[in-house]
């Protein structure tokens, strides 16, 4: 099928997921090894949902607790400081590629009481319309390939500093809209996943704050586009570490910094070059979901080498004034074989009353001629309610 369908999803995937199984084996001349992409199915579950993050190289397993907290790391709702809150962010994706794809993002929380609160979002991404032809240049019909997920989290403090959350997440994938594809007779990918994630902050002393959280999301079964399971995706499960230290120069100027690993919990395809646990893509497409998990940290064809070399680095910085004005930035970096995600982000941020509006904007550094990435822009409104306020 060599419509736009097939450039959209392809560069959707190596540009947001880090690849496709397809194209793993092609080597890098700039590095002496051969590329090996992870693939993995509704990679939109990766892609920060806020300008806040998105400004600081997509950093926020331990940033301060807020309302987009379910995708960073849920336990953080324990924290929050508002008795409830609602947001949405919106970005239109990939517009190098085209015009009409674009990501929408809506959230909230509410405290339960002084130690729990409750969240739920709703993410939902649009591939713009696609007209389909068949093989011989005939009109198939025209369609608008989507992807959604809600979630519901709760979270509690399990002491004074440290917390806990839970996440239930619906999901579904519907790509083709039950076109036939290569003779082959798709379907919607529909699939449940859970998160879990602990956060612990700790007041240094009047004017310096440390955080650190862990976040493990998307644990759930593969993802099935056709009507006899032959096509099954890994959703792309993922683990989330990192730290933030926040120090308050003074009544009217504030200093955070942020600093994220991570890595996902998905197997790594066989190469044909290495030593792969896999004999060929097959085997490695009838691994389970949750066997998949536990090999991701041992089954990289280059070993060790290749395991550290999936470990993606997110760097973020943020500044305060008067608790008005925020200015943002960040790096984010991916290593070449596994996708050559590198970018540098930049933010601002203005509160006014209760609500709160961000924006921010994405440079790529990587050497790709004509990065899809590039401009990219968020914005988030938010609106946050402190207690006893109508």
């Amino acid at each position: 099928m060599q419509d736009r369908l097939n450039v959209v999803l392809f560069l959707m995937a190596l540009t947001i997921a880090g690849g496709t199984a397809t194209a793993q084996n092609n080597y890098n001349t700039a590095t002496g090894q051969h590329n090996n992409y992870i693939s993995t199915g509704m990679p939109i579950l990766q892609i920060a949902p806020d300008a806040i993050s998105g400004a600081m190289g997509d950093a926020g397993v331990a940033s301060v607790p807020d309302v987009y907290s379910s995708h960073w790391n849920n336990a953080k709702f324990a924290f929050v400081p508002n008795e409830w809150s609602v947001s949405t962010t919106y970005t239109p994706w990939l517009h190098k590629l085209a015009q009409d794809m674009n990501f929408l993002y809506v959230g909230g929380y509410k405290r339960i009481n002084k130690r729990s609160a409750f969240g739920a979002s709703l993410t939902y991404f649009s591939l713009g319309s696609i007209e389909h032809y068949d093989d011989q240049g005939h009109f198939q019909g025209e369609f608008v390939p989507n992807e959604f997920a809600f979630d519901a989290t709760y979270a509690m403090r399990l002491s004074e500093n440290l917390s806990l959350g839970a996440t239930a997440r619906y999901m579904r994938s519907d790509l083709t809209q039950g076109m036939d594809v290569e003779d082959q007779t798709t379907k919607a990918a529909n699939g449940l996943a859970a998160d879990v994630g602990l956060y612990w902050e700790q007041t240094v002393d009047d004017n310096q704050t440390a955080a650190a959280g862990l976040f493990i999301s998307n644990l759930g079964s593969k993802l099935s586009y056709s009507d006899d399971d032959t096509q099954r995706e890994f959703l792309p499960a993922n683990l989330r570490l990192g730290g933030r230290y926040t120090y308050e120069i003074d009544e009217y100027n504030k200093v955070t910094g942020l600093l994220d690993l991570n890595k996902l919990l998905v197997p790594t395809p066989p190469d044909g070059e290495g030593d792969s646990p896999y004999a060929n893509m097959t085997e490695y497409n009838n691994t389970s979901a949750m066997e998949g998990v536990f090999r991701s940290f041992f089954d990289a064809p280059g070993g060790i080498g290749e395991e550290l070399r999936e470990i993606t680095l997110s760097l973020g910085g943020e500044y305060w004034y008067a608790n008005t004005f925020a200015a943002r930035a960040g790096y984010f970096y991916e290593h070449s074989t596994k996708g050559g995600r590198q970018y540098l982000t930049l933010g601002v941020g203005v509160r006014y009353n209760v609500f709160n509006i961000d924006f921010s904007y994405l440079v790529p550094t990587s050497n790709f001629s004509s990065n899809p990435l590039a401009n990219t822009i968020r914005i988030s409104l938010t609106m946050n309610m402190a207690k006893g306020k109508k």
